[in-house]
């Protein structure tokens, strides 16, 4: 079959409709120390309250409410002071109406208690009797028992990128170890009797392997684990072999180079005769990256990227970071971040693609500006001078100078 005949480009948005193809990896258990980024493979659930009973969040005095109704710095409440709260022990007397206990912050309401009135807001008397010059309701200063998490509720889903935040929950429930999906192995080949190893001088006519490493970088920063074949010469046999190996030992492949319709591309030959193999696109309407495959070869998704950095840098963001995502079980890959800045330039666009255009970001009199970066798709000082990459979409005709604009940051 000719290679014409397999290129019809789609819109990116359908591309990322393929995702559902594809399953997660498999799951492990780590320790809870090891789980920065990574993915809960469960639904955590609260097998206590949190917290296990009420707790201060000033230092002051635990007092029923109705004990300060009324009270002000021209008519103070006198109250008894009926003992005093240790930290981490659980107090072993009650408070009465008109009663107080001192208490630190985080230490547990004795029984009786229903608030707590800041120390600024009182006066000691003496060792037994103190005033209180505000008037406080029941609740006032305090975190009531499972007012942060109930028992039975789930606490955080499966699916869920684990932050610090995410890190301290799971210790607040003693979680010692953790359920997560296992990191995607990326598999990474560049293709090109052109290409040359970084270690090498080019001749005339070579690059060196640059996508093998910004490729790298990006699926680490994807939460994937890179794993680099180096480079395969324009051999139709080469290609499959090693592609083969690659499919083996990873859950994704990434070729870079031999996407389009030339002669000697041979990535679609080697695609269409894997084991279990169905070329699902080739050719998607964004610029830059227009020549991209997405090839599936058994419940392995296989990407046959330009070769171009910028093309294949730009791809990636586009509909490869989130292949990775779905498979890593991240179910809020969805979320890409990005600043909202204020277009300097008007930016020509043509319709019925969706252009990706690289801006640089600066502030000035306190407003975030993008300023688009000029230069051929090919010259990689655009990605050194640009913090990110503004979507034009296939419907719009370009964007005027001033709109706003969200810039996904690279």
């Amino acid at each position: 079959m000719l290679m014409k005949d397999f290129f019809k480009v789609i819109d990116p948005d359908k591309v990322l409709e393929y995702v559902s193809l594809f399953q997660s990896v498999e799951t492990e258990e780590i320790l809870l120390e090891d789980t920065q980024c990574r993915i809960l493979a469960e639904n955590i659930i609260a097998d206590s309250d949190l917290p296990p009973f009420p707790r201060s969040t000033m230092d002051g005095y635990a007092v029923c409410a109705s004990s300060t109704f009324g009270a002000s710095d021209e008519n103070p409440a006198y109250i008894n002071i009926a003992g005093q709260i240790a930290m981490g022990k659980s107090p072993f007397f009650t408070v009465k109406d008109g009663e107080a206990a001192r208490i630190s912050t985080g230490g547990m309401l004795p029984d009786g208690a229903d608030s707590v009135i800041m120390i600024e807001h009182t006066e000691v008397l003496d060792e037994q009797t103190i005033e209180i010059y505000k008037s406080i309701a029941p609740g006032h200063n305090v975190i009531e028992k499972g007012e942060d998490f109930l028992k039975g509720s789930i606490i955080l889903p499966k699916g869920r990128k684990i932050r610090p935040q995410e890190t301290g929950l799971l210790a607040a429930f003693g979680k010692e170890k953790v359920k997560v999906y296992k990191k995607p192995v990326i598999s990474i080949i560049s293709t090109g009797d052109e290409v040359v190893p970084v270690s090498q001088i080019p001749v005339s006519g070579q690059i060196r392997d640059i996508n093998s490493y910004t490729l790298s970088n990006q699926v680490k920063e994807a939460g994937g684990i890179p794993l680099t074949f180096g480079i395969v010469k324009d051999n139709y046999k080469n290609l499959y072999d090693i592609c083969s190996n690659a499919l083996l030992r990873s859950d994704m492949v990434l070729i870079s180079g031999g996407s389009s319709v030339g002669v000697r591309d041979f990535t679609i030959e080697v695609l269409s005769d894997l084991p279990d193999s169905e070329i699902i696109v080739h050719g998607i309407s964004i610029s830059p990256g227009k020549p991209t495959i997405l090839a599936r070869s058994g419940k392995k998704a296989v990407w046959g990227i330009p070769g171009h950095v910028v093309s294949a840098m730009v791809v990636f963001t586009a509909v490869v970071k989130p292949f990775i995502e779905k498979i890593s079980g991240n179910t809020s890959a969805n979320i890409i971040p990005a600043i909202s800045a204020k277009l300097t330039r008007n930016i020509a666009s043509a319709q019925g693609r969706t252009d990706y255009v690289r801006v640089r970001l600066i502030e000035k009199d306190g407003v975030v500006l993008a300023e688009p970066v000029l230069g051929k798709s090919g010259l990689i000082n655009t990605m050194i001078r640009a913090d990110g990459l503004i979507k034009i979409g296939k419907n719009t005709e370009g964007l005027l100078k001033d709109t706003m604009v969200d810039v996904i940051i690279q």
